[in-house]
């Protein structure tokens, strides 16, 4: 099961995977950080269709089409914004993956690339993200054996240390 998890730092709109997460706000219309690379990579036409979408919740996913990224697919997820972890963020940062997974699986789709969820801009701290991230998507792993690979995709080399040390503990 672990062996079907990676980690790479780098830039996620490069993966060639079935489908790249998207860490995106509620309008699904585009922003800063991974929101914005990823339309700006994809094109105007993932922005014409996430107009159809009626944007998203917090801890819900959506899925599109890649347009002009490798991945064929993009899952918009929701994160919620860090408040001390007392206003349920852990359990709509565990949704976030849960959903993300089960969008994956209903599209039956083999390989899923992650950025790491709401630990920018939203303010989630990496270690506790990550510890999140990394269990459920072990669960999810378990649930959707047709899932044959996840890549945890880091924009630094300290998030990615900290994902790989996380994952050798668990």
């Amino acid at each position: 099961m672990k062996q079907r998890v990676e980690f790479v730092q780098g830039d996620i709109t490069a993966m060639d995977v079935d489908a790249i997460v998207n860490a995106a706000n509620k309008s699904l219309l585009g922003g800063g950080g991974v929101d914005g690379a990823i339309h700006r990579a994809a094109g105007p036409e993932l922005l014409r269709e996430c107009r159809t979408l009626g944007g998203c919740e917090t801890g819900d996913a959506k899925i599109t089409r890649g347009y002009g990224l490798k991945a064929r697919h993009v899952i918009h997820t929701v994160g919620p914004i860090y408040r001390g972890g007392i206003s349920g963020e852990p359990g709509l940062l565990e949704s976030c993956y849960r959903k993300c997974f089960e969008v994956a699986n209903e599209n039956r789709l083999k390989s899923i690339a992650f950025p790491s969820i709401s630990t920018g801009a939203y303010g989630y701290p990496i270690g506790e993200a990550s510890r999140i991230a990394l269990s459920t998507a072990l669960t999810q792993i378990q649930r959707f054996p047709e899932i044959e690979r996840v890549v945890f995709v880091l924009f630094s080399k300290g998030d990615l240390e900290v994902y790989r040390n996380n994952f050798e503990a668990m």
